[in-house]
């Protein structure tokens, strides 16, 4: 038994499904130009396909779970199930109009013609903001549209903003946030579903370790309870007696997103040299 996976042919989502994969410990052997790659040490088959293809492979069941952005879900697969956010590629899909434009609200579209890849997404935002719209459908370099005149603005997925700076263009509303997801097919086997959640077990262990890291630190024993609830990811810290009467060395992890906020709190409880590590795998 073997699970299929689809993930984009090429890009930076294909690049980022391809660490994650190594991460958890899956070697792929996929030679340049191969549109299919069997692991050497898990029951998976990597499938690169065209992006906008894979919500309609997932409902055929020619693969049976996919690494796409939600964006792309949003736009052709709302009827497909996300069993888990993976955190990476993360964009926003986006209106934009020309800077010089004298832009006050959504209302300013209403009539205009909006160049987009995202046809469903677009409509959608248009409708619960009351606008109509003509809508032109290009596929890649949505961005030139304004300058060359086939549009008086834009829908599509925005990462840094570069692109629409060098295209003297300017954001104006923010329809959805998006990030890589793991979609999977309906209507899977038992033993599908099994292999899955063997995967699954080993993208959260990786997904928690990016969110947290690892924190020694030495402080006085009568300190100990008070750092001890300082440091609430796990159950308790590990505590090991220094050679120095009084003191002893604290093992425990700390969530990335407060830091330094932990960080200052220990300081001022008394804990001293702080040793700060990243977690390659965390497994719960």
């Amino acid at each position: 038994m073997m699970i299929k996976i689809a993930i984009q042919k090429s890009g930076r989502l294909n690049e980022d499904s391809l660490d994650m994969l190594k991460k958890c410990g899956i070697s792929i052997d996929n030679g340049k130009d191969q549109l299919k790659a069997a692991a050497r040490n898990f029951p998976l088959e990597v499938l690169y396909l065209r992006n906008g293809d894979i919500p309609q492979y997932l409902r055929d069941g020619v693969v049976d779970l996919a690494i796409i952005g939600e964006n792309l879900l949003f736009e052709k697969g709302q009827d497909l199930s996300v069993i888990e956010k993976l955190g990476f590629s993360k964009c926003r899909v986006c209106i934009a109009v020309p800077k010089d434009v004298d832009f006050s609200s959504i209302e300013d579209l209403d009539g205009k013609k909006i160049a987009t890849s995202y046809p469903n997404t677009t409509n959608q935002f248009l409708s619960k903001n009351n606008v109509t719209a003509e809508l032109h459908i290009i596929n890649g370099s949505v961005e030139i549209a304004p300058n060359i005149g086939l549009a008086e603005a834009i829908c599509d997925i925005v990462s840094s903003g570069s692109t629409l700076f060098k295209n003297n263009l300017k954001e104006v509303a923010t329809i959805m946030k998006s990030e890589a997801v793991l979609v999977q097919a309906p209507n899977l086997s038992d033993e599908k579903n099994e292999l899955i959640e063997k995967l699954r077990f080993r993208l959260r262990a990786v997904l928690r370790a990016k969110k947290s890291k690892y924190i020694l630190l030495n402080a006085p024993n009568e300190k100990i309870e008070e750092i001890s609830n300082i440091l609430p990811v796990l159950k308790s810290p590990t505590v090991l007696p220094l050679a120095q009467e009084g003191w002893s060395s604290l093992h425990s992890v700390i969530e990335e997103g407060s830091f330094w906020e932990v960080i200052d709190e220990l300081k001022a409880a008394g804990a001293e040299d702080i040793l700060v590590c990243p977690i390659e795998k965390m497994v719960m």
